[in-house]
């Protein structure tokens, strides 16, 4: 067999799509790096011991997952539902429920997942804890996201998306910049929502991704010797 030009073309061609995919993976994998030591950070977060959610900062992310304690009374009456959140695929809502504190800020508290068959609609008066009672609840703080996109009336107790603007005009008043995801307290009810718990950390699709592009780089190695020994062939 004898080099010819006609194979320089699949040679470059090869060669550079096998450079190209293997720099996805690469950056793949640079990706999983930062997921990795970002969730280090963010477990850290978790394991620390709770402060009191009115102490953290209002910018964006400061108090993400971080571990916080409210000591309160619940406003029933303002409670809002979050719609279409599924478990286990089950239709149902998130209980969003006001926490008025000593110096009547408020926080909202999500106390977990009520099912309802058409994922929007729930008899709150069931899901009723510590009515009247000052409690104190330890969870993690979470930030407000999303906008409600074509807003409910206000007299509907639902939002459907976690609209801060949105939920504060139901609960009436202003609400603190993080809401608290409850994961623990002395809740006597059996009749309760469920608890969402921790988040799960995990290192998302990087890894998986990044063997696709090594193995498309892979490929088209051998791909292209195949095709540069056709041409040489005929050559």
């Amino acid at each position: 067999m004898r080099f010819t030009r006609q194979a320089l073309i699949p040679i470059i061609l090869s060669l550079a799509g096998a450079a190209l995919f293997a720099w996805l993976g690469a950056w793949q994998l640079s990706r999983l790096g930062e997921r990795r030591a970002y969730n280090a950070h963010l477990e850290e977060r978790l394991a620390a011991p709770p402060v009191v959610v009115t102490s953290l900062s209002a910018d964006s992310g400061v108090g993400h997952y971080r571990r916080v304690s409210a000591r309160g009374v619940y406003d029933f009456a303002a409670e809002v539902a979050l719609a279409t959140r599924s478990s286990q695929g089950s239709p149902g809502v998130h209980v969003l429920t006001p926490l008025r504190l000593a110096n009547d800020t408020v926080v909202m508290v999500n106390r977990g997942w009520v099912y309802s068959p058409d994922a929007r609609t729930i008899d709150f008066t069931k899901w009723r804890e510590h009515e009247g009672d000052t409690v104190t609840v330890v969870g993690y703080a979470e930030t407000w996201m999303g906008r409600e996109t074509a807003p409910l009336p206000p007299a509907q107790r639902l939002v459907r998306t976690l609209d801060s603007a949105a939920v504060a005009t139901r609960v009436g008043s202003a609400i603190q910049p993080y809401y608290l995801v409850l994961t623990s307290d002395s809740a006597r009810n059996v009749a309760r929502p469920v608890r969402l718990g921790e988040p799960v950390l995990d290192d998302g699709s990087h890894k998986s991704y990044a063997i696709q592009w090594f193995t498309f780089a892979l490929v088209a190695l051998i791909g292209g010797s195949l095709l540069v020994r056709q041409v040489l062939e005929r050559a």
